[in-house]
């Protein structure tokens, strides 16, 4: 297998989901880290090699990608041993590709919407920010009655990002025990999801910018 580099802040869902996928596909990770707080993501050569400037971005033999849900997939589909991260049915690639979409929209956003802009201006986001995270909560709980993955009868890429995104309960004040059937499921894909362990402390390094100071 080649080696890849990563350009990624090791911290955010994102970058730890592709490092989780690149655990699953055997695939070694050249990381690169790029500290967007001190606005390396804006120097030239990085602009260079994306020019949207963003991280998570893989660079594959010349071949460049953004966007963690793309690289999950794209990783699945050149790296994968099987099909079994990324089906090719095409029913049961649609339903990962929508828990894929579906954890972008609102479990992401709500996450970053309401929780994410701590980090930045110091106050939690609007109630209805936090509305649409409780929604989306109930209605992956939902989607997990009577299921063990998120979309098929296998651990899958959707897993995978949804698992980096739901990850963030453990650095943020949210009621996990609310949504049983996302509670069994969590502790299920942690178990099971290659890299996780790996990545774990660099998820619980962001706690100090999310959570508010105790005096």
């Amino acid at each position: 297998m080649p080696t890849l580099d990563l350009y990624y802040m090791p911290s955010p869902g994102a970058s730890r989901a592709v490092v989780m996928t690149a655990k699953a596909v055997g695939v070694d990770l050249n990381k690169k880290v790029v500290d967007v707080m001190a606005r390396e993501h804006l120097n030239p050569d990085f602009v260079k090699i994306n020019p949207q400037h963003t991280v998570p971005t893989l660079v594959d033999d010349g071949f460049v990608l953004w966007e963690s849900r793309a690289i999950l997939i794209y990783l699945a589909e050149k790296y994968g041993k099987d099909d079994s991260l990324y089906p090719k049915d095409p029913q049961k690639r649609a339903l990962v590709n929508q828990r894929l979409f579906f954890d972008l929209a609102s479990l992401y956003d709500g996450f970053s919407s309401y929780y994410y802009k701590f980090q930045h201006t110091g106050k939690f986001g609007p109630p209805e920010a936090f509305k649409k995270l409780e929604t989306g909560f109930e209605l992956l709980n939902t989607f997990l009655e009577g299921q063990v993955y998120v979309a098929g009868s296998n651990l899958t890429i959707a897993d995978i990002s949804i698992l980096s995104t739901i990850s963030t309960v453990e650095v943020v004040d949210f009621d996990l025990a609310k949504y049983p059937n996302v509670a069994k499921w969590y502790a299920n894909a942690k178990k099971v999801t290659p890299g996780w362990e790996e990545t774990l402390p660099d998820l619980l390094a962001m706690k100090p910018f999310l959570q508010p100071k105790k005096d």
